[in-house]
């Protein structure tokens, strides 16, 4: 891979993780007004509506078949369709602050599949570094104190689920992304979520009789900014951007990059949501960007995929 491909590669990773760093604050403002199903829903449809436009435009050429859908499925199963489930759930019960903290484990996660499923080789020097990063991530943690309600194991267990969801589809996208286009890629899986998510909210209106209030949420102007940024930039741009990164660097790398999401997850949280930022914020964000860095450039250099 030459330098101008390596750093549109390194200037995704770094926009993905700014995106989806803030979309714990978005998600958090979304759930002032809607459950969690229905802003999955409204997401996807915004997310598909957007990118279905230009595609019956023609201003987007898409030339797949319903192999190719199927082929593409198990992609989608794990982001978006379980990875925002997950995440959703997760946020009515933890912070965002300490959604991005344990989101964090997503390159540990990462690194075990990669060198299992795709035998990626991580070099000592690497390895400390994701160990730096990680464990700059959990000093954070640690000197935040941890909450032993039920109700916050619950929602840890829901991000820890939606943290492995994503590892899962960095490790399979590196495959799908040699075979299909970037743009074909994310198109089904926005669809996917369009399909997917609405089916079960409204199956979950019906059930309540509240059909009539489906669309309710759209009256709120706070509602309208968070959906849209979760459902253009959060989903539909982030799934771009991830799958071209992830069709130039090892999976390992990229995913490390979501540490970078952890620090803005946390100052947006400070600045937006008054969830406070301290000393050992700083340290555990130095700790951070020396793993990212050394992640990235030390060790031996692995070749890119072509």
């Amino acid at each position: 891979m030459n330098n101008i491909q390596n750093t549109k590669a390194y200037f995704a990773a770094v926009m993905y993780a700014f995106i989806i760093g803030l979309s714990f604050l978005f998600t958090k403002m979304a759930l002032t007004v809607a459950d969690p199903m229905n802003i999955l829903a409204h997401r996807f449809t915004v997310s598909f509506f957007a990118i279905l436009i230009p595609v019956l435009l023609g201003k987007i050429k898409i030339n797949i078949a319903i192999k190719d859908v199927l082929s593409i499925l198990p992609l989608a199963l794990f982001y978006p369709t379980l990875f925002f489930t997950f995440q959703v759930f997760g946020l009515t019960y933890v912070s965002s602050s300490e959604a991005g903290i344990i989101q964090a484990t997503v390159p540990v996660f990462t690194m075990i599949l990669a060198t299992l499923f795709l035998k990626e080789n991580i070099s000592p020097l690497q390895k400390l570094s994701l160990g730096a990063s990680v464990f700059g991530v959990i000093y954070i943690f640690a000197m935040k104190g941890v909450d032993l309600k039920a109700t916050s194991f619950l929602g840890i267990g829901l991000i820890l689920l939606s943290a492995l969801s994503v590892a899962c589809y960095n490790v399979m996208a590196k495959k799908t992304t040699k075979k299909y286009r970037i743009i074909e890629i994310t198109y089904i899986m926005s669809a996917i979520g369009f399909f997917s998510f609405n089916t079960l909210s409204i199956a979950d209106h019906i059930a309540k009789n509240t059909l009539t209030t489906y669309f309710q949420p759209f009256s709120s102007p706070v509602f309208l900014s968070s959906i849209f940024y979760l459902g253009i930039l959060s989903s539909l741009v982030t799934s771009f951007l991830s799958n071209y990164t992830l069709s130039k660097l090892e999976a390992s790398k990229m995913s490390v990059f979501s540490n970078l999401s952890t620090l803005i997850t946390i100052f947006s949280g400070s600045i937006f949501l008054h969830e406070g930022i301290r000393s050992y914020h700083i340290v555990g964000a130095i700790l951070i960007f020396l793993g990212i860095i050394g992640m990235n450039f030390l060790g031996r250099k692995n070749s890119f995929e072509k």
